[in-house]
């Protein structure tokens, strides 16, 4: 299906979200690159096909959804104990603090390009601070969407995780990326 003008409905249905971190320090080798998965959120686009500015798209994550999906490198396999600590540690006032900031928002004040490769820029909101964010994407022509952004977790108050007397830390800088498997219009 053709990406046509329209309202979508966005979530876990029809789009995946997900973040990957990286690791930095001198104990890098002991921790993993993981990939973690929104599973409760939802969003809209509307989209203007041969007029861009009058495309956007908004989103709402709940920040208590995020799961470890897989754990690459280290020196021994991501265990379901780990993903379940990794998980907890999420939720903790150093991270995400779920409990006073529940949601991640984005809303987007611009969107340029074309169906197969386009730009949104818009509002990032966690942790109760706004900061610019842009989102990079690409179209197969059929409908397919896939996309990412890079951000600096700090810029929103969020302290990378460290262990090992801060030897072993996440790289400041993650990785959204969304993966649009199905368009699924919204019903006005």
């Amino acid at each position: 299906m053709a990406l046509t003008d329209g309202t979508y409905r966005l979530g876990p249905s029809t789009t995946r979200l997900l973040i990957k971190t990286g690791r930095a320090g001198l104990g890098r080798r002991a921790g993993h690159d993981l990939t973690i998965e929104a599973v409760r959120w939802s969003g809209k686009a509307v989209v203007a096909v041969g007029i861009p500015d009058r495309s956007s798209v908004s989103l709402m994550v709940e920040t208590g959804s995020l799961k470890v999906r897989e754990g690459t490198g280290g020196l021994k396999a991501l265990t379901d104990a780990d993903r379940a600590e990794i998980e907890r540690t999420m939720t903790n006032r150093a991270l995400l603090h779920t409990a006073e900031h529940p949601t991640i928002t984005f809303r987007s004040t611009r969107v340029t390009g074309t169906p197969q490769s386009f730009e949104i820029t818009g509002d990032l909101t966690i942790k109760g601070r706004t900061h610019p964010a842009t989102v990079h994407g690409e179209g197969n022509g059929d409908g397919l969407l896939r996309g990412w952004a890079t951000i600096t977790q700090s810029a929103w108050g969020i302290k990378p995780y460290t262990a090992f007397l801060g030897t072993l830390r996440l790289a400041d800088e993650v990785r959204i990326e969304f993966d649009v498997a199905r368009l699924e219009p919204a019903g006005e």
